[in-house]
């Protein structure tokens, strides 16, 4: 029965083009695994957006000359381009600069408030005594005052996970500039954290098919929860809805606090933008949808505590109780997918510490495909992992290219050049039946695998099939068996319709050379949809933007085995992939090339 499955994105911070980092986290995978879904069946809405909010914006607006508004639409054009170039087909890529997006965030914290979750409080306010700023706290490093860890964040320490006050930390510096913040008291709002104590905790204990790593680290936070400010003294963000504050053009709400909510606001403004308004219920209201999170480790906190904690207090399922908010009762994540990190020579990707490739740049080198597979097969889907040239060579070359593509090609050519179509089999022998049973067991089997978010073992069990379809042609040997017509004609109609069932299996992987192999099995139409960059209007006052859409349901994608249509013309193929030239692993590319 089709379910109601919303894939909820992280979202790209917009102060700078994306690196190959930031997509192995929240992009490839959460694309996979949504188009796996609308292929099994499944109602997917994926959403995301740019986050555009907060000092670091400011900052990098400052450092370029522009204003906030500037610099977020110069780089929301940016990642809105990379991320459709990438083939992420999201139900909607929007931004959080929008009407809707104030409208909804402004409803959650009134909610909130009006449950008793969210409590006014004085506190030390990091200032930047050069700019007379507000430094967030992420933007302050210290020691641990708990672990002695110097790496610490004014937010959080990632040394031992304990949630931090940046006037906790010892030898407190600014990451801008390195200089000594002060600090002065200044009254804000707080996410009243311990008032979810008992409902984090019993939610938390029934979420036991998480990933380890996800489950642990959550259990361990929600042990030592302590109230979380909402609100900062910045000149960008969206305005408290609170008399006395609303107009007060240097209290905003905290740009964490706003992000989270953009799942749900960027689900409401796709409705608003269809034919029923309401129609975001079905992934959010109802107690039989499926929410699934998508996101690197650093951001476990927002979402397996912070925003679950959002979630029970507007819907008044807190420690206190309360009344449902605007938007009923909603769902809580079904589950968190975090990935670790991607890094490079051992250093996780940092733009600042010029250990970076950019989307835009591999994509443009290589295309969208070998990034999307070298992420799902090679990524730090449970362990930080290193990216390498080297790895990167060997798996188009000898995966993609040899395997895959050398499948393809030499299936398809000798069909063509002794048939000229699709030709019809005779009676199977059992290697035919064999590999026949073996390449349809393979959607239960990876897609019971991708269900679960198990990316590389899928993606490896899908390469099995193709690897045993090589191995029958060449003991099959169809291209010795003139004289035998018959014979050769059921092996290449076996070989034709294994590739129909491996392209099927590689479709999430590799949606661009899926439509590439529908079309030289002699398919037409779209097989695997891409998205669509559109402008829109804002829903309210504010200014037209891009966003990323798409029509997904018209595609022919399906999740199961489809019988190659016996007499359907074949043409001469061309390669699927190309191979790499084997110095590019020892080199890398001009524009990214390995440091000696």
């Amino acid at each position: 029965m089709s379910k109601a499955v919303l894939t909820a994105v992280a979202w790209p911070y917009a102060n700078g083009p994306r690196h190959i980092g930031h997509v192995s986290g929240f992009g490839v995978p959460s694309d996979v695994f949504a188009r796996y879904r609308r292929m099994a069946g499944d109602r997917v809405l994926m959403v995301s957006g740019t986050d555009e909010h907060g000092t670091p914006i400011q900052v990098q607006a400052d450092a370029e000359g522009l204003t906030p508004r500037q610099l977020a639409d110069k780089y929301n054009d940016v990642i809105t381009a990379d991320l459709q170039g990438l083939g992420l087909s999201y139900d909607l890529f929007t931004r959080t600069t929008t009407s809707n997006h104030y409208e909804v965030v402004q409803h959650m914290f009134t909610a909130l408030y009006k449950n008793g979750y969210v409590v006014p409080r004085t506190q030390l306010a990091a200032i930047s005594p050069s700019t007379g700023r507000t430094l967030p706290d992420r933007y302050i490093e210290g020691t641990c005052p708990i672990c002695a860890y110097d790496g610490a964040r004014g937010d959080q320490c990632d040394n031992c996970g304990n949630q931090l006050d940046p006037a906790d930390l010892k030898n407190p510096r600014s990451k801008i500039n390195g200089e000594t913040p002060s600090f002065v008291e200044t009254e804000h709002f707080f996410l009243d954290l311990p008032a979810f104590s008992d409902a984090l905790g019993s939610w938390l204990s029934t979420r036991t098919d998480w990933r380890p790593n996800v489950l642990k680290f959550s259990a361990n936070l929600a042990e030592n929860l302590k109230p979380r400010a909402i609100t900062r003294d910045l000149e960008w963000g969206v305005p408290v809805p609170l008399d006395g504050w609303s107009d007060n053009p240097m209290k905003k709400i905290y740009v964490w606090f706003d992000a989270v909510i953009g799942y749900l606001s960027a689900s409401v403004e796709w409705a608003r933008r269809g034919p029923d308004p309401d129609a975001w219920k079905q992934w959010w209201t109802d107690p039989d949808a499926q929410a699934y999170y998508f996101m690197g480790k650093d951001n476990i906190t927002f979402h397996s505590v912070m925003w679950p904690a959002i979630l029970l207090g507007q819907n008044g399922q807190g420690d206190r109780g309360g009344e449902p908010g605007p938007y009923g009762t909603l769902d809580l994540p079904s589950e968190v997918v975090s990935s670790e990190y991607l890094t490079m020579l051992g250093s996780k990707f940092s733009t600042s510490r010029g250990t970076v490739i950019y989307v835009g740049d591999f994509l443009r080198e290589f295309g969208p495909d070998a990034l999307r597979y070298h992420i799902a097969v090679a990524g730090p889907e449970n362990q930080d992992v290193d990216f390498t040239w080297d790895e990167f060579v060997r798996r188009v070359n000898f995966e993609l290219a040899n395997e895959w593509g050398n499948l393809v090609n030499r299936s398809v050519s000798m069909a063509h050049k002794n048939v000229g179509a699709i030709p019809r089999p005779a009676a199977p022998q059992q290697a035919d039946a064999e590999l026949l049973a073996y390449s349809k067991a393979g959607f239960d089997t990876v897609g019971g695998l991708l269900a679960r978010n198990r990316f590389k073992q899928a993606a490896g069990e899908a390469m099995r099939v193709v690897t045993a379809a090589n191995r029958y042609l060449s003991d099959q040997e169809p291209w010795k068996r003139k004289d035998d017509p018959e014979r050769r004609d059921t092996i290449l109609h076996t070989a034709l319709q294994v590739v129909q069932d491996a392209n099927t299996l590689l479709t999430p992987f590799l949606p661009h050379a899926a439509q590439q192999v529908h079309e030289a099995l002699g398919g037409t139409g779209v097989w695997a949809a891409q998205p669509e960059r559109r402008e829109v209007d804002d829903l309210g006052d504010g200014p037209a933007y891009p966003v990323l859409t798409g029509d997904y349901a018209g595609e022919q994608a399906h999740w199961g085995s489809t019988p190659v249509e016996v007499g359907r013309p074949l043409a001469k193929p061309t390669p699927i992939f190309s191979k790499l030239a084997p110095e590019l692993g020892e080199t890398g590319p001009e524009w990214a090339p390995i440091q000696q």
